[in-house]
């Protein structure tokens, strides 16, 4: 698989995302919404930056299983409950992300939600990745 990070500059430069992926490749893995469950399917976490470690670490656990690995995400939506918290923690989220997963960003979006499936989650992850 090729992604090539696009990030055109008459927009405003991108911080922990990028603004188009562009890839090749021959499978493309749609990857459910994950949040911050145990193996147990207990919410862990207090916070969201805990939680938004775990959610992230159940996707890209989806995605090896799958055959793939965190460069080849093209696209992640956030869900977050809170749009304020989530901007309060953008630069540790950033760093859990870049621990986590890379720096090779996917175009990524974040969206304020009323709640989530699980409701004791904070933060739900799901996206797509191509494959080669």
């Amino acid at each position: 698989m090729t992604a090539e990070r696009v990030n055109p500059p008459d927009l405003s430069p991108p911080a922990g995302f990028s603004h188009a992926v562009v890839t090749t490749g021959s499978r493309v893995v749609f990857l459910a919404g994950q949040t911050a469950l145990d193996g147990d399917g207990k919410v862990v976490g207090g916070t969201l930056p805990e939680q938004f470690t775990r959610a992230l670490t159940n996707l890209l656990t989806a995605l090896r299983a799958a055959g793939g690995a965190p460069a080849d995400l093209a696209r992640v939506t956030v869900y977050a409950t809170d749009v304020a918290a989530y901007r309060e923690h953008a630069r540790q989220l950033g760093r859990i992300w870049r621990d986590v997963a890379g720096r090779d960003y996917p175009a990524m979006a974040v969206v304020e939600v009323v709640r989530l499936w699980d409701e004791e989650a904070m933060v739900e992850l799901d996206g797509f990745a191509v494959l080669p």
